[in-house]
């Protein structure tokens, strides 16, 4: 069943011939009989801000029709296109592709809060059914012929040279993405990539089910007398911890990374450092119904036999084909200049935490566990910096208002808060703030931030939107998140967080101003180059060690004075310690994603390849990978970052080599003119202009690899 709804969107607005779209939609195959009634979840955004999402109405039960509703109005849509009777033309066809399925994009930031920030059994079950059939359904867009036509004749016609920059920038991506997406197969190889893709989605998301599982089940509770070492404020909220679990008198490490980390670095108690260690590490890989290793492989078979199917050599080759590296032979050999001396280093510091337990009596080999631990003391002793020292001057709240601070003097964006309920969150630990221009007041988006760690919330930091910026239907207002999972204090006192959480909170919220400062046209256009779009954010942790921040935002937590310059000094001397143990761990998990994207998936033992790779590599036995892989979600619950893990280290050549540029300006890192250049070239262009043809907009020539090894302290890559 086809529908001619050439003028759709301007039925859209109309709630009652809407609602007749939505019928007519749904009597289509596979969708339900009738149009669900008063679905939030459907609705246009309304309210303030040009619309914000109705989170304060989402109801479980409506996302499954929802979806079965919005994927069925957006095949109206593409099936108007195609049936389009005028010639194909860029407006036609390209902007009316832009513009089609909104309804499904807005029920789909639904389903991501629920995925991300608020999962539930009883959600997880609704996935697991319906990203099979987004899968399908997306597919199937690729696949459709008719719509591919028209973008292939526009592509190999004259049209293009009458494009402005920007519509060829569209134009190129879009046609890439259909042919990557399986468009130009025929019959059985055009059914077989159809369903792997579906099977894909559907292990995918078994992959990060299995992870939360684990992360929600492993929980280590401790007595009294097993509290050695440990600072106060980790008592506190592992108390705290405990107590909402009903372990009353008990002390909870729960199996996240902000939970395992600072009980590794701290606590006296090795066997219990190795349970908590154990416990984080072996997520996705207990023998049990969410064991992820038989996952792995078949997700890596799928993968292959669908890259096989394109005429690739293995799926590295086609993941990576537009991307800044281009090749995963480019991608490793990045990795592997560094990967020598980052494993000397980590020599260095092994052999450093040999001695100072040595010297403390304890005549052990440093295992994993003991890693942080050592390290920690090795820091204070050659630095005398005390990580729950600095921690002290780490106020969260401070922490935000100094990256308000930061957009301000770069940007020139000012955050302004808004009330409480004035805009729908869906959690109560959300707050919003307005983001507008500091020169003239004007609008520019919203902000949301959901800081703190609870169950059902994954684990890590991460920054999404819920609607980017384009013109197609007039200037959009912008709504960016960012969502981490600090561990909550006691109601209305300060939580405190360690320096390296306070980089995380930067760098995500770099990943925010890139949504925020888009100038983009198309709103594909603001889907990024993964090995490019973590260059901003890495770049922007770089200001947490000015001294604006510095001077005026870290201040201590009960004095308030600010953090002292001698204390400051030493942070920065340290600023390269245990660079070793941070490079290697990283690396090693970049290294054997590329390693399993390149290999024969065949008859593969996720275990035993893992060993095999770690052992060839000369992996340090005291240092495991960042993300093991039974729990690397990067690389196995989706495809965003899979064979492009690596991703990470290739953005920071770029910000290493973009800090030198700061370092040396006359105004350093708040130089106006320079930050005038990083915002018009590097951040407001999104992906609506080659990535090296923007770094090069900015520094004037490519950036300097050498720059990598100078930040890390490795040297060069010739010493």
């Amino acid at each position: 069943m086809t529908l001619n709804l050439l003028k759709v969107k301007e039925y859209a607005s109309n709630a009652g011939v809407r609602a007749v779209i939505l019928a007519l939609a749904l009597a289509m195959p596979g969708c339900s009989p009738e149009p669900p009634k008063d679905n939030a979840l459907l609705d246009p955004w309304s309210g303030p801000y040009g619309g914000v999402p109705a989170f304060d109405r989402m109801e479980l039960a409506d996302l499954k029709p929802a979806l079965e509703a919005a994927m069925a109005l957006k095949q109206t849509e593409i099936e108007a296109i195609v049936e389009n009777p005028e010639p194909p033309t860029f407006d036609n066809t390209l902007v009316a592709l832009e513009d089609a399925g909104r309804d499904l994009d807005r029920v789909e930031v639904y389903m991501g809060i629920w995925r991300s920030n608020l999962s539930s059994p009883e959600f997880r079950e609704i996935n697991n059914e319906m990203a099979p059939r987004l899968a399908g359904f997306n597919t199937g867009v690729f696949q459709n012929q008719g719509l591919f036509d028209r973008i292939q004749a526009i592509y190999a016609s004259e049209a293009m040279a009458i494009l402005d920059a920007e519509q060829r920038r569209l134009l190129e991506t879009t046609y890439a993405r259909f042919v990557r997406g399986g468009a130009q197969l025929t019959g059985a190889a055009r059914e077989r990539y159809a369903a792997i893709n579906k099977e894909l989605a559907e292990l995918q998301n078994r992959f990060a089910d299995n992870v939360l599982a684990d992360e929600e089940k492993y929980v280590v509770y401790l007595k009294p007398d097993q509290l050695s070492g440990l600072p106060d404020s980790f008592i506190e909220s592992a108390a705290r911890a405990a107590g909402k679990r009903g372990h009353e008198g008990e002390y909870a490490v729960t199996n996240t990374r902000s939970s395992m980390d600072p009980f590794l670095t701290y606590s006296d108690q090795r066997d219990l450092r190795e349970q908590v260690w154990r416990n984080y590490y072996s997520r996705g890989d207990n023998g049990d119904e969410h064991d992820n290793n038989a996952l792995i492989a078949k997700i890596l078979q799928l993968r292959q036999e669908r890259s096989a199917l394109l005429g690739y050599d293995n799926y590295a080759a086609w993941r990576l084909e537009d991307r800044m590296a281009g090749t995963p032979e480019n991608a490793m050999q990045l990795l592997m200049e560094v990967w020598p001396a980052a494993v000397a280093r980590a020599g260095e510091e092994i052999a450093d935490m040999r001695a100072m337990a040595l010297s403390a009596g304890d005549d052990i080999k440093i295992e994993p566990w003991d890693y942080r631990y050592y390290a920690e003391k090795v820091r204070r002793a050659r630095y005398d910096i005390d990580s729950e020292e600095v921690k002290q001057y780490l106020q969260l709240d401070r922490l935000r208002e100094a990256m308000f601070y930061v957009a301000r003097e770069l940007f020139r964006f000012d955050f302004r808060p808004v009330p409480a309920g004035s805009v729908p969150v869906f959690h109560e630990d959300v707050r919003v703030w307005e983001v507008r221009t500091g020169d003239t007041g004007s609008l520019i988006g919203l902000w949301y931030l959901d800081p703190f760690a609870r169950q059902g919330k994954r684990s890590g930091a991460w920054a999404t939107s819920y609607r980017s910026h384009e013109t197609v239907r007039g200037k959009q207002v912008i709504l960016a998140s960012n969502n981490s999972n600090f561990v909550p204090g006691e109601p209305g006192q300060p939580v405190l967080i360690s320096w390296d959480d306070a980089r995380t909170l930067f760098h995500e919220f770099g990943h925010a101003l890139h949504a925020l400062s888009s100038r983009v046209n198309y709103h594909s256009l603001n889907w990024g180059v993964r090995d490019y779009t973590e260059f901003q954010s890495q770049l922007l942790e770089r200001w947490l060690m000015t001294d604006p921040v510095i001077d005026n935002y870290l201040v201590h937590v009960d004095t308030g004075e600010p953090i002292p310059a001698e204390l400051v000094a030493r942070i920065r001397l340290a600023d390269s310690f245990n660079q070793g143990f941070a490079t290697t761990e990283y690396l090693a998990s970049a290294l054997v994603d590329l390693m399993y994207h390149t290999s024969d998936p065949t008859d593969l033992d996720a275990d035993a390849f893992e060993r095999a790779s770690l052992a060839l590599l000369g992996m340090p036995d005291a240092i495991v990978m960042r993300h093991r892989s039974p729990h690397f979600g990067h690389a196995f619950s989706s495809e965003g970052y899979s064979a492009g893990y690596y991703g990470y280290i290739w953005a920071d050549v770029l910000t290493a080599d973009a800090a030198e540029a700061f370092a040396a300006a006359p105004g350093g890192f708040y130089d106006p003119v320079l930050a005038r250049k990083l915002v018009d070239n590097l951040f407001a262009p999104r992906n609506a202009v080659d990535p090296a043809e923007a770094y090069r907009a900015f520094r004037g020539r490519d950036p300097d690899s050498g720059a990598l090894m100078r930040d890390r302290g490795f040297g060069s890559a010739d010493d």
